[in-house]
């Protein structure tokens, strides 16, 4: 008769992450969407980069160019803000999803990593635009104005974070996103 062999002492691990119980699936597509596609890994600054992929998208849509028959031509789109504000609906309804999932995963209220908060805060800052005609200057005036308020956190943005699950971790950048959209509108209406 055989012996049963015991089973093998606990790895341990020295790194300052909780281990993940092996049952526990990696969200790999819910990590995918919350990092903006790995720029939440970016070591330093991650959150700016993630409103960057914002500015980028924003640009991309705004100035964007359709093949004619013959050639190819910029169209200005004057529908921006309309459109914005429902991408901005999409990724915020997302990112809430998303960010849960990736807070109990990693057992952390509101992980470094996740910065769709940041992308969904900054597309809210450029509906304050308006139907004006597009220009680089509005893009880096939204960038500043969203990193302003999402660093500084105005009331009610810090009692935001405090909400439960993705609901917290997005809400914050919801509110630093109106205010920036508010220093838009307002500075396009004083014509600066």
């Amino acid at each position: 008769m055989s012996q049963p062999t015991p089973n093998p002492p606990a790895a341990t691990t020295s790194s300052a992450a909780p281990a993940q119980p092996a049952t526990r699936r990696k969200p790999r597509v819910s990590l995918a969407i919350a990092t903006a596609f790995g720029l939440g890994y970016i070591p330093k600054a991650p959150g700016t980069f993630g409103s960057l992929l914002s500015v980028v998208l924003a640009g991309l849509y705004w100035f964007r160019w359709e093949p004619h028959i013959s050639f190819l031509e910029w169209r200005l789109d004057y529908t921006f803000p309309a459109s914005m504000m429902w991408f901005a609906i999409l990724v915020s309804v997302v990112g809430v999803f998303v960010a849960s999932r990736v807070a109990e995963y990693l057992n952390y209220k509101d992980p470094q990593i996740v910065v769709i908060d940041e992308v969904a805060g900054q597309l809210i800052a450029y509906i304050g635009l308006g139907s004006v005609a597009p220009n680089w200057k509005y893009l880096l005036l939204g960038f500043i104005l969203f990193r302003v308020f999402d660093i500084w956190k105005p009331f009610p943005a810090r009692q935001a974070e405090s909400l439960p699950g993705g609901l917290g971790i997005m809400a914050d950048d919801w509110i630093a996103g109106v205010y920036a959209a508010l220093g838009l509108w307002i500075l396009r209406a004083f014509g600066l």
